[in-house]
């Protein structure tokens, strides 16, 4: 099985008049696979929030459904860096479609058998699987773009392809809607159809995955093409090194990652960001229900908005860290986490009847947190040797998912059954100041001289 995913390895290269339209074209089409594949990630990753008013209604609680939820986090911190150091040793045309259709799968169990949602226990088992499967997305994304897009372009490309966050995650709302619909009345199924909101988005996933598996390639070498420094005359130091050669985990943890100050920074940060993130987007649909009077279908307008909302900050925050901050991602962070404080603010105090409001504040949370979200990866990415990439993203994403997500799936849900919503927004609130107050603290670090430092 682990012949499966070994690297693809080098081949002869290319005759030299073939190689600039060969490189252009294969740029294009990997960047598109990694781009849809990351996307139809996040069609069945979050599909358990808008199901969640249903299993409200039949005598979950809160705490139990956050519970439920939280498991998928715990797992997916942890799988995004163990698949992390396996991506950086892998093959990421097999390893990216691979984990989309064994999460997949789990979806449509979820959907076609009562069994796996007949319990808490149950469902935190498959949300945990599920969460698993979910880490062996972003890795070998991470992969395939440090090896076809070199330092200086960096930025602009990470940007372009985080927006796949957004698409995958906008796109999961009105497909999981429609899976309700599809379902509703079909025998066997509940009145609600809520089963559709796992099915139909697994069924678009799997159709994703081969179509990524046919675009992906792994190294320019393996193609019989020079490495992208050769090729764009951009190299991370001035000696014209690439460092091609595949390093072992243990020098991937100690000699880069485990001992890099910066890395470690931007993984505490990481924890905040993530907190805010799904702080707000789980538990949108419950507290705009519960507090604001929407229903569903409005729920999920918001849901996807929030989400479609992220791409264009995205790209405005990767231009603004390149164009303004000459490659400085920690001032770009610092101002969009400032502008998060104040949308979650309003969204907060405005009161109950006044939806366009609370429409503006998601719009404005999703537009400025996915910035920030997109820099933590990115320097994750510079701050350390290509072959140690997707180790370096798994340790920011570990801290994200068990401290950001994990809390804000969990603790969120206990700490509004106990003291209301309020205590969850004061929650909030302090880490918006805190991801902030660490991004100050990175405001003069440029990757690229990280990564010089280290050899």
């Amino acid at each position: 099985m682990f012949k499966l995913f070994k690297p693809a390895p080098p081949i002869e290269r290319l005759p030299e008049e073939q190689i600039d339209s060969e490189y252009k074209k294969l740029r294009f089409q990997v960047f598109l696979g990694i781009f849809i594949g990351y996307a139809a990630y996040y069609l069945i990753r979050k599909n358990f929030s808008l199901a969640m008013p249903y299993f409200i209604e039949e005598g979950f609680s809160k705490t139990e459904l956050g519970f439920a939820l939280s498991a998928i986090s715990i797992s997916y911190g942890i799988s995004k860096f163990v698949m992390g150091t396996f991506s950086d040793r892998s093959n990421p045309r097999m390893f990216l479609p691979a984990g989309l259709i064994l999460s997949a799968i789990l979806s449509l169990l979820m959907g076609f058998i009562p069994f796996f949602t007949s319990s808490v226990a149950i469902m935190f088992i498959m949300l945990f699987l599920n969460g698993w499967f979910q880490g062996m997305g972003w890795p070998p994304s991470g992969r395939v773009l440090v090896h076809w897009f070199s330092i200086n372009e960096r930025g602009n490309k990470t940007a372009v392809w985080n927006v796949a966050h957004n698409v995958g995650g906008g796109l999961m709302a009105p497909l999981a809607v429609a899976g309700a619909a599809m379902f509703a009345g079909i025998a066997g199924s509940s009145s609600s159809g809520y089963e559709g909101v796992f099915i139909l988005p697994a069924l678009v996933a799997i159709i994703v995955a081969f179509i990524a598996y046919f675009l992906i390639r792994d190294t320019p070498q393996s193609v019989g093409l020079p490495s992208i420094e050769e090729y764009r005359n951009d190299y991370p130091s001035k000696t014209k090194k690439t460092f091609e050669t595949e390093l072992t985990t243990k020098e991937i943890l100690f000699k880069y990652v485990l001992n890099n100050k910066w890395v470690w920074a931007i993984a505490i940060a990481n924890i905040f960001v993530y907190f805010v993130r799904y702080g707000v987007l789980d538990w949108a649909p419950t507290y705009l229900s519960e507090e604001k009077g929407f229903d569903m279908s409005k729920s999920s307008v918001a849901y996807f908005l929030y989400e479609w909302a992220g791409i264009p900050g995205t790209l405005l925050c990767g231009w603004i860290s390149d164009k303004f901050f000459k490659g400085r991602r920690g001032p770009a962070g610092f101002v969009f986490m400032l502008g998060v404080l104040i949308a979650v603010l309003v969204y907060w105090f405005n009161p109950a009847g006044n939806p366009t409001i609370d429409m503006i504040c998601l719009i404005a949370i999703g537009f400025l947190i996915y910035g920030p979200v997109m820099l933590i990866g990115l320097q994750a990415l510079d701050f350390v040797p290509k072959k140690a990439a997707g180790t370096a993203a798994g340790l920011t994403g570990l801290f994200g998912y068990l401290g950001g997500t994990v809390t804000a799936n969990a603790l969120m849900g206990v700490i509004v059954d106990a003291s209301g919503w309020d205590a969850g927004f004061m929650l909030l609130t302090a880490s918006c100041v805190l991801a902030a107050i660490i991004f100050a603290v990175t405001w003069n670090v440029r990757g690229q001289e990280v990564v010089k430092n280290q050899h």
